[in-house]
């Protein structure tokens, strides 16, 4: 691995480490500094990146082979992780969402807070093109299937204790909608529709996104920063370690060896893949894991140890990329 990229990783976790400083000294307020950090980039500059990156993606270069690459190990590690876990929670008669919140802690990554500055900075615009286009469906395909499992794990849960109950189709229809309308997805389907439009961006609007979405890397990183000084670590430390281990090691495993060894796919776009399933806990997992109040200490614990082992683990799989040239 190059000097280049060394220094590269050093500059985004030294920005970290300044934003754990100053979560740490206080000066941010008494309040919660890392949820009003967390507000501005998730509805005002990560949108901004988003719509003006995916409106502008040329999806005639992505070849296919990259989506297959990342969304048939991802999701098979989701399946085996969330019916290893409905098993055992039929064993010990454990919360109906449990399952679904362990599957998603294991296999959703931080692409935009951390899998955003990384592909800018180690990739160029060239890598952060494919990884936007991944982000775009991401979340879209990540989170309608797991929406879908909870659901159907809960309506389950709810029949054998109501047996008139019948409102599954009511509650599917509503989860899909907040699926939808989020600050992550709505702006790339905005973005898609534009895309596939064939509409250029006004050059006025271009300049306005290209400003805001300047903020995206620095904020980020001072945010994961700030989070780690303000939230700490609380809860299920074993079990969240377990889980940060499956989304850190075993993951990008199944990424690199499907991609390269089944698909045959090289270069970049192989780069690409590994780095956004090298990536640590995603913050949507504990948003999933809040809105279904379950778990939520050892999803956001598995978040702090992800992202902490991530400067551990990510030198550890660019060299693994290196050596596969």
């Amino acid at each position: 691995m190059s000097a280049q990229v060394f220094v590269k990783l050093f500059v985004i976790f030294a920005v970290v480490a300044v934003g754990w400083a100053v979560g740490r000294s206080g000066r941010l307020g008494s309040g919660d500094p890392a949820r009003t950090l967390s507000n501005a980039a998730f509805y005002i500059f990560v949108p901004a990146l988003l719509f003006r990156t995916t409106a502008r993606v040329d999806f005639h270069t992505l070849d296919p082979t990259t989506l297959l690459a990342f969304f048939v190990p991802t999701l098979a590690l989701l399946a085996l992780v969330y019916g290893a876990e409905l098993w055992r929670r039929q064993a010990d008669h454990g919360a109906a969402a449990a399952p679904s919140v362990r599957a998603i802690t294991a296999s959703f990554g931080n692409t935009v807070q951390v899998g955003i500055p990384l592909a800018a900075a180690l990739f160029g615009e060239a890598g952060l093109a494919i990884h936007v286009t991944i982000v775009s469906l991401h979340s879209l395909t990540l989170l309608t299937v797991l929406t879908a499992l909870v659901e159907l794990d809960l309506a389950r849960e709810r029949r054998r204790s109501d047996p008139t109950h019948a409102h599954l189709a009511r509650l599917l229809a509503t989860t899909a909608r907040n699926t939808l309308i989020h600050p992550v997805v709505l702006p790339v389907l905005a973005g898609l529709t534009w895309n596939l439009s064939g509409a250029a961006l006004p050059p006025f609007a271009d300049e306005i996104l290209q400003t805001l979405g300047l903020a995206v890397v620095p904020l980020c990183l001072v945010l994961i920063g700030v989070s780690l000084a303000h939230y700490g670590m609380r809860g299920a430390v074993r079990s969240a370690t377990a889980l940060a281990l499956i989304k850190l090691i075993v993951h990008p495993l199944a990424v690199i060896a499907f991609g390269h060894w089944v698909l045959g796919l090289a270069g970049l776009p192989l780069a690409i893949v590994v780095m956004m399933a090298a990536l640590p806990v995603g913050s949507n997992a504990l948003i999933f894991a809040q809105r279904y109040e379950t778990l939520p200490a050892e999803t956001n614990s598995a978040v702090v140890v992800s992202t902490l082992g991530f400067v551990a683990t990510a030198p550890l799989w660019l060299a693994a990329l290196h050596v596969l040239g």
